[in-house]
């Protein structure tokens, strides 16, 4: 009974022991510093003084300027559509035929009836000449030659409307071919063969693809900041990611009566633009710019109504409270108005497991086998 009482309490006292040493480590551990932080070129950003631009925001719709709405000029049945929607054309190419059977029977006539005139007219010329020669011995009345004269007169005036009347009946004919006018695409086609075509329906659309514009609305308490040769940076649905520049070309000098706005017509430059019509577009007319300091939304780290990033400094990591500004809407940063200096260096990508007063490394190159991230390195202290 002793023999065991006696192993009972070196146990205990073995684990006291246990207990006291382990609990020094964990003191020991908890005031440690955190393990150093190695950081590569990628993780960080280095801050710099950008443009900021702001005025006005722009909205509409991308349109051509050279366009064409090709109407039928003629009553006459549609034969044959020879283009259809996206199809290229050039300046003189047949889009659309028409029948011909009726507007030809037109010419026919009209020409007949020219044919008959000018006979009419080479009778009456000769007759006046012959009552003239008589009137000179005296054979013939002063009156049979006024009423020659009359005759010849109608003649020459039936002639006259028989010529424009073939004239017109050719154009007419002429019209049942309708040509592109202008190097462009198709964009709308609105009839088949078989159809009715009557005098003003619509066959089809034709636009330019390389005169397109962005035809834009800008509220009319903002128009006093507009004018003409104004940089316009915008984007355009259908073209995620990519930003379109521009300039103000023309500025209404009235406001639409619904909505107060004011258009205003906007050029591509550089010769980048979409081939596709209609789509809307949004985006902020440049007019005024100043030099600030941005960071993009990537690198902040929200704390409430606080901003907040973490900036390397003299090798050790801290974080820093921000003030931000403005957001530009071109490229999305924000404007810090403090809290950060041109030539700052910040991390690109925040962690939960950094820490204040942490040591930062940076190595231009990492080997393969330990190229992981920041916040990797940070995870694994």
């Amino acid at each position: 009974m002793l023999r065991l009482m006696f192993i009972v309490f070196i146990m205990v006292a073995n684990l006291a022991a246990c207990d006291k040493f382990s609990s020094k480590d964990d003191k020991k551990d908890a005031t440690a510093a955190p393990a150093k932080l190695v950081i590569a070129p990628e993780d960080i950003l280095t801050i710099r003084s950008n443009a900021l631009s702001s005025g006005p925001v722009v909205t509409g719709s991308i349109q051509p300027e050279r366009k064409a709405d090709l109407r039928a000029e003629v009553s006459a049945v549609v034969l044959q559509v020879l283009k259809e929607n996206g199809d290229v054309v050039r300046r003189g190419d047949v889009l659309v035929r028409l029948d011909q059977t009726s507007i030809r029977d037109n010419v026919q006539s009209a020409e007949a009836n020219v044919r008959n005139a000018t006979q009419a007219l080479d009778q009456a010329e000769r007759n006046l000449q012959r009552l003239s020669t008589l009137r000179a011995s005296g054979m013939t009345s002063l009156q049979a030659i006024d009423d020659a004269e009359v005759r010849r007169n109608a003649a020459q005036s039936e002639l006259s409307a028989s010529k424009a009347r073939a004239v017109l009946a050719r154009q007419q004919l002429e019209r049942t071919i309708v040509r592109a006018p202008f190097d462009g695409m198709v964009s709308d086609r609105k009839v088949s063969a078989g159809d009715t075509a009557s005098i003003g329906k619509e066959l089809l659309k034709v636009f330019d693809p390389s005169s397109m514009r962005l035809a834009g609305r800008v509220s009319a308490d903002k128009i006093r900041m507009v004018s003409v040769g104004q940089a316009v940076s915008f984007r355009i649905n259908g073209y995620a990611g990519q930003e379109f520049r521009g300039t103000v070309t023309r500025v209404d000098p009235s406001a639409n009566d619904v909505t107060r706005q004011v258009e205003v017509l906007v050029s591509f430059n550089n010769g980048k633009q979409p081939a596709v019509s209609g789509l809307y577009a949004e985006g902020t007319i440049e007019a005024s710019t100043m030099q600030a300091v941005t960071l993009p939304e990537t690198v902040l780290v929200r704390s409430g109504d606080k901003a907040l990033v973490w900036r390397a400094k003299d090798n050790t990591l801290n974080q820093v409270d921000v003030t931000l500004g403005e957001r530009d809407p071109r490229t999305g940063d924000f404007e810090v108005r403090s809290g950060l200096a041109d030539g700052d260096i910040i991390l690109r990508r925040p962690s939960s497991s950094f820490k204040n007063g942490q040591s930062v490394e940076l190595v231009s190159a990492r080997p393969a086998a330990s190229a992981a991230p920041a916040a990797s390195a940070a995870k694994g202290s």
